[in-house]
């Protein structure tokens, strides 16, 4: 083990569970507003709960679930969408000592069975029939579950009138006898390779997490004197979201709900909320670029909003330069340029963004550098962050006047990152979980010595930034010997505004390959623009030929940062996307790989037996510059 990073330990532990700070609120400051809830959705009218009133709301919540013989360490699974109620029953379920099962609600029958039946839940939380009727069908198999609450059907206010003569110091004993290392949370990992497993998440791990942002970097998330908000979007059921809702609670963060992550949903929440800070993953950060390249084109000013980017990201370039001590920061021209792309670019994106956005947080996957960089060039600054399910969430941050993009940032106060010989990732600290549930052998394999094998790949430099550079599983050996990681080129081809999703392939071949998908809104925009003057015959072979070398220079770009050997040589533009519903994706999105290659098997094949039957779209040789003995279809 080698390249240790330790950070200075966190402040006071915590000494009670969760659901103490919903009541703590209540008292400090009872009219101060916490969550915003839109009861006509889509309306935008947002109505502001107060921590009387969410503190009220739980309670009785909590009086009716005893009732129903909920009790400490029972589990209750939540198989909804990011909503009011979901916040609701969370604190809830806390109050009174049970824990939390997140399901996302588009998970397959199979899996909703397996989660349930592993976690022994008593009972499950849906939110609407169609919930009803999947919980239904494997009901059978599930001796222990007794209950079934349909959010729809009005189950939080069938649940509260159960409890109407329930005592709420019946609430209170439950809630003050609850430790700060019992289980809060059974996580359900992605399942990426095989069946997901349970991690066992602590009131303590959560909330130690949460305070130590809250510390260190509460007070950049909204302007002196203001209360921060931030709009969830993300799912909790997903450990990513679920922080967040956590950090918004205890910190006193105005936090509203969207359920419905279509674009234009997420994009109308953004403008009617107006967020401060942003909490996303890089293939929303990279849907926002897009979008705003797109609407600029169609306006006839394309080439006015690319050399703004060009300029945002060369303006946070020399700035972070000069914070790190290696330059002098943006020039007289540079900083010239940029005052006039704030007036008519700049200042247009954060409005459509809500208007109030300062900063941001990515996270669930390596964040592209110049993407971080627009951003924080347009007056957005979003830091990259890294965490797992197994260490409750973002254990990295970038330290404040030292922000280093294209990093994960350093460890937060009070845990370790270690980078072992082969390049794993090591971790260890306070949030780090209890074990897998019912997975003996699997803890052991994760946790060593208070250790946790993360199974993903990076290395520290000397200043103690984190760069994550793959997961070990994903490593792509080609016939060669060669060791290609398949994220940062995965990564560089989705900036591409024509690129939706990329998988490279290659283990036991003769070169790297990829497979794509394509932006389908940005694919009609780009065959509008290609055919503007009109569709003279033979205009299918013309936008073939424009959209192979569009692809083939997106490609191009992508290995101009690695070397030869390790660059994509062929590639396969698929018909359509990965996605949940085929089984391509996790519910948390990832990509399922195996279950990619084992799906385009015959398209793999095709892809890499040019000499008898070459690929629909070759690549091209021009953009890439090979010589013969490179090219290995000739």
């Amino acid at each position: 083990m080698h390249e240790r990073a330790l950070a200075p330990s966190a402040g006071p532990a915590l000494t009670a569970g969760l659901a103490d700070s919903v009541f703590e609120k209540a008292v400090e400051d009872p009219a101060r507003p916490v969550l915003a809830r839109r009861p006509d959705r889509p309306a935008p009218e947002w109505e502001k709960v107060t921590a009387a009133q969410f503190r009220d709301e739980v309670l009785d919540l909590a009086r009716g679930l005893v009732a129903c013989g909920i009790s400490p360490g029972r589990r209750v699974a939540v198989m909804s969408r990011t909503r009011y109620e979901w916040t609701v029953f969370c604190y809830a379920l806390w109050a009174v000592g049970a824990e939390v099962v997140p399901i996302h609600p588009s998970s397959s029958r199979d899996q909703i069975e397996w989660i349930l039946r592993d976690a022994v839940c008593t009972g499950v939380v849906v939110e609407d029939e169609h919930g009803v009727m999947t919980v239904g069908s494997v009901c059978a198999a599930l001796p222990t579950l007794r209950h079934v609450w349909q959010l729809d059907a009005g189950a939080i206010g069938q649940i509260v009138e159960r409890g109407a003569l329930m005592p709420p110091t019946a609430v209170d004993s439950l809630r003050r006898i609850v430790h700060p290392d019992s289980t809060a949370v059974i996580t359900y990992t992605s399942g990426t390779t095989g069946r997901p497993l349970g991690c066992a998440l602590t009131h303590r791990g959560l909330a130690h997490l949460c305070d130590t942002l809250l510390d260190g970097w509460g007070h950049t998330g909204a302007l002196p004197g203001e209360q921060a908000r931030v709009l969830a979007f993300l799912p909790f059921s997903h450990v990513y979201g679920l922080m967040i809702q956590c950090l918004c609670v205890r910190g006193g963060v105005l936090m509203g709900h969207e359920p419905d992550l279509a674009q234009e949903a997420v994009s109308s929440a953004l403008c009617s909320f107006g967020p401060t800070y942003l909490y996303a993953v890089p293939s929303v950060l990279e849907k926002i670029y897009k979008n705003s390249l797109r609407a600029a084109q169609q306006a006839g000013r394309g080439a006015l909003f690319e050399r703004a980017a060009e300029t945002a990201r060369a303006f946070a370039a020399a700035g972070e330069r000069q914070r790190l001590g290696r330059g002098s920061g943006p020039g007289l021209e540079l900083r010239l340029q940029h005052a006039v792309y704030e007036r008519t670019v700049y200042r247009r994106l954060r409005a459509s963004l809500g208007g109030r956005l300062l900063r941001g947080a990515s996270g669930g996957s390596p964040l592209n550098r110049d993407l971080a960089l627009f951003y924080e060039g347009v007056g957005i600054y979003v830091h990259d962050s890294y965490g797992l399910t197994e260490t409750s969430g973002g254990i990295t941050m970038q330290p404040l006047g030292r922000e280093k993009s294209g990093t994960v940032g350093q460890a937060v106060p009070g845990t370790e990152i270690a980078v072992a010989a082969d390049g794993e990732i090591l971790v260890r600290g306070p949030s780090v979980f209890q074990g897998y549930v019912n997975a003996e052998q699997a803890t052991r394999a994760a946790l060593h010595g208070g250790w946790l094998a993360t199974g993903d790949l990076g290395r520290l430099d000397t200043d103690g930034y984190l760069t994550i550079t793959g997961r070990k599983k994903d490593v792509i050996i080609t016939s060669g010997g060669t060791s290609v990681s398949p994220a940062a080129l995965e990564h560089r081809l989705r900036v591409h505004p024509l690129i939706h999703q990329a998988v490279l392939v290659g283990d036991n071949r003769p070169c790297v390959g990829v497979l794509i998908t394509l932006d389908q809104e940005f694919l009609a925009h780009w065959r509008s623009a290609l055919f503007r003057q009109g569709r003279a015959p033979g205009h299918e072979a013309r936008e073939e030929d424009a959209l192979r070398e569009e692809v083939g220079r997106a490609v191009a770009a992508a290995n101009s940062a690695v070397s030869r050997a390790e660059s994509i040589r062929v590639f396969r533009v698929l018909p359509r996307p990965f996605a949940v519903e085929n089984g391509l994706l996790t519910p948390s999105m990832k990509l399922r790989r195996d279950a990619i290659v084992g799906h385009y098997a015959a398209e793999i094949e095709a892809m890499y037996d040019a000499r008898s039957r070459p690929a629909r779209l070759p690549v091209p040789e021009a953009p890439f510059g090979w010589d013969d003995d490179d090219n290995v279809f000739r």
